[in-house]
């Protein structure tokens, strides 16, 4: 890969302040599971771009509850992108504003760059993702699932 954006390596570490019952099991033996169950990463011979995601549940909601591939256009993903983006790192700078356990990272997304349909189909799905588990709104727009 020439190029690749570390665009969201997000391990969402939230507490709650939910009880939880004692004799609760832990399988420490496979912790492996987690991450590559967890994990998505996109990379394309097309273009020298990857996204990586980091999040746990996201995949499983990805292939479940997601739209399609194709559902959307890459000009559409790539418009929503681009405010979705702008939103985030606007967040990102302000961590005594919003929650710097949610905006971790700077998202690096040039509007002049052809990321290709996956890239831009992952990340937007990653928006939708997280604004409907952390009850977040990036943009004016409702997320579609």
């Amino acid at each position: 890969m020439k190029k690749v954006i570390p665009i969201l390596i997000l391990i969402a570490l939230i507490a709650s302040c939910k009880s939880y019952n004692s004799n609760q099991t832990i399988n420490n033996g496979n912790d492996s599971n987690l991450v590559d169950n967890d994990t998505v990463s996109i990379s394309s011979d097309e273009t020298d771009y990857e996204i990586i995601i980091i999040e746990p549940g996201f995949n499983a909601w990805l292939v479940g509850t997601a739209r399609p591939r194709g559902h959307y256009s890459q000009q559409w993903l790539e418009a929503r992108n681009v405010l979705l983006v702008q939103s985030w790192n606007q967040r990102n700078m302000q961590p005594s504003v919003y929650d710097p356990n949610l905006y971790e990272l700077r998202i690096d997304y040039d509007t002049r760059t052809d990321y290709g349909y996956d890239v831009n189909y992952k990340l937007y799905n990653y928006f939708v993702y997280f604004q409907l588990k952390y009850n977040q709104r990036l943009t004016s727009f409702v997320p579609r699932i």
